[in-house]
Parts: C-alpha cells; sequence; structure tokens
C-alpha cells in the first residue's frame, strides 16, 4: 500500500546510464534528461570535491581545463570506473527531473539499463549508486532487452528478434523470445573504441596528436564503415608531435574507414557468434525479420551496409536508435509483470 501512495506522489524513472550519454525517461514526459555522461569536479584546498558542472556544459570542457578542474567520465565500457562521481552524476539528474514544489515528494523508483555482460559487483555498483543518489528502489534489466522494446520489436512473442545495440563503450547482441534473452553477448567496443582508433590512427601516420572531442567530431563528420560513391574529406587541426607546435591536415573518408576497420571487424565478429549460437526455429526467424540497430554507434555511415555484405541477412535501424535503450526502459515503468520477467537479480 505505501509503495502504491508512494508512486502517486514520485515521479518514477528509467535511466539509460551510457558510456557516453545519459537518458532519462519519466513516465508522464517521456525523455526529459538527454546529457553527457560528464562531471567536472574541482579539488579544494582540503582535498575535496566540488562539482562544478554536469551534462554538456561538463564536455565542452574536455581537454580544456586548468589543473585545478577535471572534467571525468565517470562510466568506461558501460560500467561505473568511479563510484563517488557517477553517484554524483546521478543525484544531479534525478534532482532536474523532481517536482520540486510537491508538499509530498517521496523517493522515485528507478529502472536502470545495464549491459549484458555485466558482472555481480558491478550490479551492486550500479544499484548502490542509484540508492545514494535518491532512489527508493532500483531495478536493473539488460540494455539488449530494453532497446528491442524501444525498437518495437514483439519480445513477448513466440518467436526470434536480434537486436544490436552499439553504445559508446559496448556493443550489445542478443536473440530474444518470449520476453527472455535466449542468446546474448557483449564486446567492449563502440563509440569510444572508434574515437580512440581514429586518435591513434592520426598519430601514428601523421605524428599530430588530436583531442577526445576533436576524434569525435571527425566519427561524426567522415566516419564510415563503408565506402560510398564521392568519398569526403575533413580538415583536422591538432598539435605535431615532431615539432609541438599546431598543425592542419586534411583526413580523407578512406583514411578513417581504414582507422575504423579492426572495430567494425569486431562487431561483425561478435554478430556472427551469435547467429552462429542462436536455435535453427529462431533463425529462421531472424531470416525474415533482419537484424534491427540501435544505439548511437549504429549511426556509423554504411555500418548497415556493411552487415548487410559480411552476414547475408536483413539490417534495420530502430526509428530512433540514440533513444531506444531509454524508451524501452521507460515502457517497463507501466508493465510490473514484464519487470518481473526481465529484471536482473543483484
Amino acid at each position: 500500500m505505501i509503495s502504491k501512495i508512494a508512486s502517486l506522489f514520485s515521479q518514477d524513472l528509467a535511466i539509460d546510464l551510457g558510456t557516453a550519454n545519459t537518458l532519462v525517461y519519466t513516465r508522464q514526459r517521456g525523455i526529459v534528461i538527454r546529457e553527457p555522461s560528464v562531471v567536472a569536479v574541482q579539488k579544494d584546498n582540503r582535498g575535496r570535491i566540488q562539482v562544478l558542472a554536469v551534462g554538456e556544459e561538463a564536455k565542452q570542457m574536455l581537454g580544456r581545463t586548468p589543473g585545478s578542474i577535471t572534467a571525468i567520465r565517470p562510466m568506461k565500457d558501460g560500467v561505473i570506473s568511479d563510484f563517488d562521481i557517477t553517484q554524483e552524476m546521478l543525484r544531479y539528474f534525478i534532482r532536474q527531473t523532481q517536482n520540486r514544489f510537491s508538499f509530498f515528494r517521496f523517493k522515485p523508483r528507478i529502472i536502470v539499463a545495464v549491459p549484458s555482460g555485466i558482472t555481480q559487483v558491478e550490479r551492486r555498483a550500479v544499484k548502490e549508486a542509484a540508492e545514494s543518489a535518491g532512489a527508493r528502489e532500483v531495478f536493473l534489466i539488460e540494455e539488449p532487452m530494453a532497446a528491442a522494446l524501444g525498437a518495437g520489436l514483439p519480445v513477448t512473442e513466440a518467436s526470434g528478434s536480434m537486436i544490436v545495440d552499439i553504445g559508446g563503450g559496448t556493443t550489445e547482441v542478443a536473440v530474444i523470445s518470449l520476453a527472455g534473452i535466449v542468446y546474448s553477448d557483449s564486446a567492449r567496443v563502440g563509440g569510444d573504441k572508434m574515437d580512440e582508433s581514429i586518435t591513434e590512427y592520426i598519430k601514428q601516420k601523421y605524428n599530430l596528436l588530436i583531442g577526445e572531442r576533436t576524434a569525435e567530431d571527425i566519427k561524426i563528420n567522415i566516419g564510415t564503415a563503408f565506402i560510398k560513391e564521392d568519398p569526403k574529406s575533413y580538415e583536422v587541426r591538432g598539435r605535431d608531435l615532431v615539432t609541438g607546435i599546431p598543425k592542419t591536415l586534411v583526413l580523407g573518408e578512406e583514411e578513417v574507414l581504414e582507422a575504423l576497420s579492426d572495430v567494425c571487424a569486431q562487431i561483425v565478429k561478435t554478430i556472427r557468434n551469435a547467429l552462429e549460437s542462436t536455435p535453427p526455429e529462431l533463425a529462421a526467424d531472424i531470416v525474415d525479420r533482419g537484424i534491427v540497430l540501435a544505439g548511437g554507434g549504429s549511426l556509423l555511415s554504411g555500418i548497415d551496409d556493411l552487415l548487410r555484405a559480411e552476414v547475408g541477412l536483413p539490417v534495420f535501424h530502430a526509428d530512433d536508435p540514440l533513444t531506444c535503450v531509454a524508451t524501452g526502459t521507460g515502457k517497463v515503468l507501466d508493465e510490473i509483470d514484464l519487470l518481473a520477467t526481465i529484471e536482473l537479480s543483484s
């Protein structure tokens, strides 16, 4: 009874706690927060940490802060790498969503989507961070299931659906049937690894050091997994490692394809392994329905063309790949029976 009353006077939340971005969904308003998973902090003379900025404002500080200020990404490979900073980030986002003018405020119930390969220790860390940040109850569900729900796949039916969620830190591949994950695999490659590969390629080939944000800009503007007609180019600025002075070069789309080839190969391999491990009846369903792509990494130009060529199956993007996990997690807020089926134990 208390739980039902609390639900009436709290803003229950669904959170896609991503390596690159955190999205928060409320039952009443849908997605209300879509911010980078970055926190800018400053240490005072006594060594105490003060949070200066969270989200987009903090991301703008990456690589540009003075010595006393640090811009931190507390999530790595889809899991918490800095517990205290993650807790502060969650507390900030939760506070942003709650009705400050309510006379009867209860702590929110929160559902968090986490990678399918997460360990028991990592699960407990996510739950504890959310509870410490102000949650009444915390439930965890797997990202591929959330992505499939958000993409509108018939996850409760007795038929096979394959979802590939390429996020910032991980690529999640899952075959789903009857509200359960029949097969799942998680490769720790995604958008961040793409950025690192571009940075390393330019460093090795041109002796040019570029920042994290520049690598991301290159990926967004000319990143590709499959060359089409009229390849583009992009002007890149960085620091020459030989002379130490700023330098500009023009990078071609073919070079970025080369830089990203290993990451794309790992994604293809993970999908092949999933297809080889799928029961024959469900595999037949996937042949008919194809593979659905979600996550920000799936927006890499040509990734769908590459996968069609490599696995010989239809490949489609979800309607809104960036919000699939958050939207799918949000749907579970209203479906308690489904939550009981798909919730991860901690």
